[in-house]
């Protein structure tokens, strides 16, 4: 098998089937599916099996890739998060193609934010250009899309568990900093959720990433938390 997606998830029944639909669409097909759940009191494991994944106890995002991984038989990873989503049924083949004819041991797409305002789209495009421009010299891996060839990821021992928010973005540096090929990948954006901006605030959650992008160059890794996380930080506004 080439490819294992793993899908972390917590009480995400409302987006997951999006997500799952998109990957079911595509038209490279050697694949398998893992959600990596986080002990839902909703329907998602069941939406989950409908579609044929494959279920595994999770945790927060890095356990719960990391739970999936080693569940996983292909030989390239794609952790996806559950609010994703694939555009367009090629998605899957592109992204392949390009991350293996550039030789890479893990990469990330750009991102088009879900919600459609102008200056989301504008922050977002920003984003992109950043991250490609600084791709060689500081990678920026958003977890919610990131191709890894899975002997990579057991060479790194996984996500820093450790770590809770931006162990993406820690991950893809010590990858690189062991020697391992980066790239951001030009073949697709993905479809990224802005849900997180909307519920805490675009000021706020910017200004974590801000401080988080700064903390890392100046100390590198956390292993103390920072920032409190909540996974099914969403939940509530689910059941209104």
């Amino acid at each position: 098998m080439i490819l294992s997606i793993v899908i972390p998830t917590k009480n995400e029944e409302v987006l997951l089937p999006k997500l799952l639909e998109s990957i079911r669409e595509q038209t490279f097909k050697d694949y398998e599916v893992i959600v990596a759940d986080n002990h839902s009191s909703d329907r998602t494991r069941e939406i989950a099996k409908a579609f044929g994944a494959k279920i595994v106890d999770g945790g927060l995002p890095g356990p719960g890739r990391n739970a999936g991984a080693v569940a996983a038989q292909g030989d390239i990873l794609l952790f996806l998060d559950a609010d994703a989503e694939l555009i367009g049924p090629s998605f899957l083949e592109d992204c392949l193609d390009e991350f293996k004819k550039r030789e890479l041991d893990v990469a990330t797409c750009r991102v088009f934010a879900r919600d459609g305002t102008r200056f989301n789209r504008t922050l977002h495009e920003a984003y992109n250009m950043y991250t490609i421009a600084t791709e060689h010299l500081l990678p920026h891996a958003v977890g919610a899309c990131f191709f890894i060839r899975r002997e990579v990821h057991e060479k790194l021992h996984g996500f820093d568990e450790a770590i809770n928010f931006a162990e993406d973005h820690e991950y893809a540096r010590r990858a690189r900093q062991a020697g391992f090929q980066f790239g951001i990948l030009r073949s697709h954006k993905f479809i990224f959720s802005m849900r997180r901006y909307q519920k805490e605030g675009l000021m706020r959650t910017a200004g974590k990433y801000v401080f988080s992008e700064f903390y890392i160059l100046t100390h590198g890794a956390r292993k103390p938390p920072i920032f409190d996380y909540k996974f099914d930080h969403y939940r509530e506004e689910i059941e209104k």
